[in-house]
């Protein structure tokens, strides 16, 4: 499968100049033979954990612009957008698939508490999965890099790849590539990281968009400018890796009555 990742600063708060600016990137994926090409987080209007401007149903204008686009370019899209609720919304993402039809949704587990945004949107409580190019995929957002509970099941779920569109500030990018290395390992699955560049009303951006294999190696390292990179991932390979070195086979799911029983010294 041919991945873009596309490392973009959004136009603050202004889904249609974004739209609009990051048009080019969807046909250069295309016409370099893309399957897929993703974005950030909320990359349509940037980021921003306390704002509910622009919410939108998945029936919204964003989406609906998506769908426009991949069927235009006959290449599939990860976005992200503010999803209404009948109470919160949700920091949700979606996979539009090259038809233009709608694959599956995946809403932010985790949320980043430091910066209100559980105050402000409501958690997501389901993993997400769907299929590409013969390889079964999966979701998250950002600050869920730091929860391998969550990869874990993306593992038990047997994915190929994890996919995590993101607004990691420029503050903490060494813990982005530290997180993004780790699953990748743990799992022995591929993890691309999708982040933003510029700096908007809300944080600092450095790109370092990268995509790492499940020995820890990176396909890619984007700089902290706006770029668009992509690499193949080959879900045989996976395989391999898993069959040569069954890590996950080792693995002790009784340790918590183990602990129960556990002598104190």
């Amino acid at each position: 499968m041919k991945l873009f990742c596309a490392q973009v600063a959004s136009v603050w708060e202004n889904p249609d100049a974004t739209l609009e600016k990051v048009e080019p990137c969807i046909a250069r994926a295309s016409r370099e033979g893309g399957d897929l090409i993703c974005f950030p987080e909320q990359f349509a209007t940037g980021w921003d954990p306390e704002s509910t401007l622009h919410v939108q149903g998945i029936e919204g204008p964003i989406v609906r612009r998506l769908q426009s686009l991949a069927e235009e370019y006959s290449i599939a899209i990860l976005g992200s957008f503010r999803e209404a609720t009948a109470t919160l919304p949700r920091n949700t993402c979606t996979v539009v698939t090259a038809d233009g039809a709608i694959s599956t949704t995946y809403s932010k587990c985790h949320l980043f508490s430091p910066a209100h945004e559980d105050r402000m949107y409501r958690r997501g409580d389901a993993i997400s999965t769907f299929s590409l190019a013969g390889m079964d995929i999966g979701l998250a957002i950002c600050y869920d890099l730091r929860f391998t509970s969550l990869f874990r099941l993306y593992a038990d779920a047997g994915v190929r790849a994890v996919l995590v569109p993101s607004a990691w500030p420029e503050s903490r990018l060494q813990h982005w590539e530290l997180f993004i290395r780790a699953r990748a390992v743990e799992y022995q699955f591929y993890i691309a990281g999708i982040n933003p560049a510029g700096i908007t009303p809300v944080d600092s951006y450095a790109g370092g968009s990268m995509v790492a294999d499940p020995t820890g190696g990176l396909l890619f390292h984007a700089g902290r400018h706006e770029e668009l990179h992509s690499c193949d991932l080959d879900g045989e390979y996976i395989a391999r890796v898993r069959a040569a070195f069954p890590v996950n086979r080792d693995r002790r799911d009784d340790l918590a009555s183990i602990s129960e029983n556990t002598t104190k010294h």
